[in-house]
């Protein structure tokens, strides 16, 4: 049976630009896991890692605008969009050298021996150890920072993993792209180029995920390809983690004493961060309680006026755009939601951004369950509540999320709401923000990026340095003779790491 081949397709006609490349047979998969795995001993060495992560992002850098302009052709995002997007990813990855060079992610723990504890205790020494060949499911949203040489790449390398990574069919080309100078860097760093393997295809996926010699995955998608990845990782004869970023629906609460004091201002930032990107961001704001009265009133006019100006956009394929129409029209067709400003079919190739209004006492009735799950795409939901009890009782029907976010007064002393939504909203996502809006996810130590499930399949995070934590695994030495520890571990600790 021939191979089947893979195009790359201009979202903006639908139309297929070029052949990249072919889908990976089993067979091929195979290969690729394989040569992965022999390379894992090479990326023992720390300092080479370092260097190879920031020698990638150099090379990254130099072909930014080769880069920049195959991901527009293949996304449609535009050369700013993505020119902000590729120096993010490279800043990632030159944080990620830091972090293996500094050390603290080894954890080293030492424990010196005492005959004279209860019970007695021996000689220990803890330190964690990559896990193996990593998978990387690229996302079709951010072509760079969650694709090929994004964080899940970035730590999975920086962790001591080699990675497989299958590319997202939305940018193809720009995945090969990036594999290539990937690999080239690690050749100029002094380590074999199948530390990272690209392969194509759906069914190159499961195989991936299948394969004996992967120890773990690392996910960006729907709800739906994501738990089939993950179902299939745990039902393995050896389960793998997998950490998988599902989807979410980012609810923000507007208390009566925020909209009192900056209605219109609310309202004009929630449109901007809701259809930035055409709405295709993990974090856009998909879910609003506000206000109802005079007050609330004025936040949705806003919201309602400053929507109204966006142009219609482009999004990340056809059917991406297929599955935004159909589903704000049978979002609205639900009883008694108000199309404020209606979604949907913008053009042959375009989508409009809209919004729905709905009274929040509405959301608990059959089918309105549709309006608590996340639509792809420029849309958010407004829900008007009267009392405090009514916010609560919408929280309770939420599923867990990346980000919350809570608007309150300025003087937050002057807001009673503040605190207890604050502490309401804490169970729901990894992130809660306060006065702001989520679509910015800062690359930095304390960043988390996960959530409750269906935001991500774990407890751990896919931005920041902590994101290093997901490929490794504790192992403790006890009473074992210093020259065969490894140098992290011995008493003179001769590479300078941080120990407790």
């Amino acid at each position: 049976m021939a191979a089947e081949p893979v195009w790359s397709v201009d979202p903006r006609t639908g139309k297929p630009r070029e052949q990249v490349a072919v889908e990976a047979t089993k067979e091929e998969v195979d290969r690729a896991v394989r040569a992965t795995h022999a390379a894992r001993e090479a990326l023992a060495d720390r300092t080479a890692r370092a260097a190879f992560l920031r020698t990638a992002a150099d090379l990254l850098d130099g072909a930014g605008d080769q880069i920049a302009e195959a991901a527009d052709a293949e996304t449609a995002l535009g050369p700013v969009r993505l020119t902000g997007e590729l120096a993010r990813t490279t800043a990632q990855l030159r944080a990620f050298a830091d972090v293996v060079e500094e050390g603290s992610f080894l954890d080293v723990r030492i424990d010196l021996p005492d005959p004279g504890a209860t019970p007695p205790r021996p000689d220990m020494r803890r330190w964690k150890i990559p896990l193996g060949v990593v998978a990387v499911y690229a996302a079709s949203n951010f072509p760079l920072a969650f694709s090929v040489p994004g964080g899940d790449t970035a730590s999975a390398l920086a962790a001591g993993c080699p990675v497989v990574v299958k590319a997202h069919p939305d940018h193809p080309a720009t995945s090969e792209l990036c594999a290539t100078l990937l690999r080239r860097a690690a050749a100029k760093a002094g380590l074999p180029e199948d530390v990272l393997v690209l392969v194509h295809g759906f069914d190159a996926g499961v195989e991936l995920v299948r394969h004996p010699l992967v120890a773990a995955a690392g996910f960006t998608g729907s709800i739906r390809g994501g738990r089939a990845l993950f179902d299939a990782a745990v039902a393995r004869p050896v389960p793998i983690p997998f950490h998988g970023e599902l989807g979410s629906l980012n609810p923000v609460v507007i208390t009566p004493a925020a909209a009192g004091e900056r209605a219109e201002e609310i309202g004009g930032g929630l449109a901007g961060s809701m259809t930035l990107g055409a709405g295709q961001f993990c974090t856009k704001p998909g879910f609003v309680l506000a206000p109802r009265g005079a007050d609330g009133d004025r936040f949705l006019a806003a919201l309602t006026a400053a929507v109204s100006e966006t142009e219609p956009a482009v999004m990340l394929d056809h059917r991406m755009r297929a599955a935004f129409v159909s589903g704000v029209a049978e979002r609205a067709a639900l009883g008694g939601v108000r199309t404020t400003v209606t979604p949907g079919a913008g053009g042959e190739h375009t989508v409009s951004a809209g919004v729905l209004d709905v009274d929040a006492d509405r959301l608990a009735e059959d089918g309105h369950h549709l309006l608590l799950e996340e639509c792809f795409g420029p849309v958010t939901v407004v829900a008007r509540y009267s009392s405090r009890e009514e916010v609560s009782a919408v929280l309770g029907l939420l599923p867990g999320n990346l980000t919350a976010t809570l608007h309150i007064a300025t003087d937050d002393a002057g807001d009673p709401d503040a605190a207890p939504l604050l502490a309401e909203l804490t169970p729901l996502a990894g992130r809660v923000l306060v006065n702001g809006w989520p679509t910015g996810v800062a690359v930095a130590p304390a960043q988390h990026h996960g959530g409750p499930y269906p935001a991500t399949t774990s407890t751990s995070t896919s931005v920041g340095a902590t994101a290093i934590e997901r490929w490794l695994r504790p192992v403790t030495y006890q009473s074992t003779p210093g020259h065969l520890l490894p140098p992290e571990l011995r008493d003179d600790n001769p590479l300078g790491v941080p120990r407790r």
